[in-house]
């Protein structure tokens, strides 16, 4: 354990830090799975369908960016979980 005062502050932010990152990254791979639960799906209403899954797809892009930029995933990590999450949609179109 760290003596001096600033070190010890430095300590507290950084699980502060970590424990934000994580809920972040867990709030990604819930966008994915909810955007894969979709796509899944059979909805009848194929219009509304479309929309809502377009909307899941582009949440899920939307937090992998916002991670990049708040340095939570590397940007070659939010790359492959956005290309793996089409190819799977895709798969599943078939």
């Amino acid at each position: 354990m760290a003596n001096i005062k600033s070190a010890k502050k430095r300590v507290l932010i950084a699980e502060a830090n970590r424990q934000r990152n994580a809920a972040f990254k867990t709030s990604i791979k819930t966008a994915l799975k909810k955007a894969l639960a979709l796509a899944e799906g059979d909805d009848k209403e194929r219009a509304f369908f479309k929309a809502v899954l377009n909307a899941a797809i582009s949440k899920a892009y939307q937090l992998c960016d916002k991670a990049v930029s708040k340095g939570i995933l590397h940007k070659n990590t939010a790359a492959r979980k956005k290309s793996r999450l089409v190819l799977a949609i895709k798969k599943l179109a078939k």
